[in-house]
């Protein structure tokens, strides 16, 4: 079992940060559900935006444990690792596939914010990160059910996973 939290969390980690990681990818997911199943899409636009929610909110907790600091921001670890960790996470393209009504030019933008927060956040500083999350939160637009998406990506990449390297 422990071969599992090694990949879903990081080696190492206690069991209050695995049980405060799995309950809230658990609730980001419930939550998502919850705000997307009135909108009437389809089941496996539902069961996709689940599964996002699920790996936002539990990486955005997961990433702020020690024992992920300790995985991701090691002595061999550069400043293209972290970006190459950021542009992975293509989950604004996804969400304009599978949403109703989340453009391509809202998924574009996303992307980018993330990536030049990233940049400046490796540059300049985790504050840098918070004007990026804060100003995320109002700029682009997606629909209702899915604002939570914006802020959540943001908080993970720029101030979960980030704030390690600019300490």
């Amino acid at each position: 079992m422990s071969a599992i939290h090694n990949v879903l969390i990081a080696p190492g980690t206690t069991v209050p940060d695995r049980v405060l990681c799995y309950g809230t990818a658990v609730a980001g997911g419930v939550l998502a559900w919850a705000l997307a199943v009135d909108e009437g899409w389809p089941w496996w636009t539902l069961a996709i935006v689940t599964v996002i929610a699920f790996d936002l909110f539990g990486g955005a907790v997961v990433n702020a444990t020690s024992a992920a600091t300790r995985k991701f921001h090691g002595p061999n670890r550069t400043a293209r690792h972290h970006l190459a960790f950021v542009a992975l996470h293509v989950q604004p393209f996804i969400m304009a596939l599978v949403v109703p009504g989340f453009t391509w030019a809202t998924a574009l933008g996303i992307y980018v914010l993330a990536l030049a927060g990233a940049v400046l956040v490796l540059r300049v500083g985790r504050p840098a990160g918070f004007a990026i999350a804060v100003l995320g939160l109002t700029l682009l637009p997606a629909p209702e059910a899915v604002l939570w998406f914006t802020p959540v990506l943001l908080i993970k990449l720029l101030l979960s996973y980030l704030e390690p390297t600019t300490r």
